[in-house]
């Protein structure tokens, strides 16, 4: 059984990331491969939740009046 380990998002990217060489190198064994790719599911998983959290925290503090104002992102 795979040990559980939480990671903050970012940390969770940058494993993803190295999770996703190892894979693309072809080196490990069949075994291996599928415990990476179980790490990376729930990593994905993990994620995806996070960003749906963030997203809805986003929603509650734009909130007016009992409606939401959208605004556009503006990268810098």
């Amino acid at each position: 059984m795979t040990e559980e380990t939480h990671y903050p998002f970012e940390a969770s990217l940058a494993r993803l990331e190295q999770l996703v060489e190892q894979m693309e190198k072809g080196d490990l064994t069949l075994e291996a491969s599928l415990t990476t790719f179980e790490e990376g599911i729930k990593l994905t998983r993990e994620c995806q939740q996070a960003l749906k959290t963030a997203e809805q925290k986003v929603k509650l503090l734009l909130e007016k009046n009992g409606t939401v104002e959208e605004h556009p992102f503006q990268d810098d």
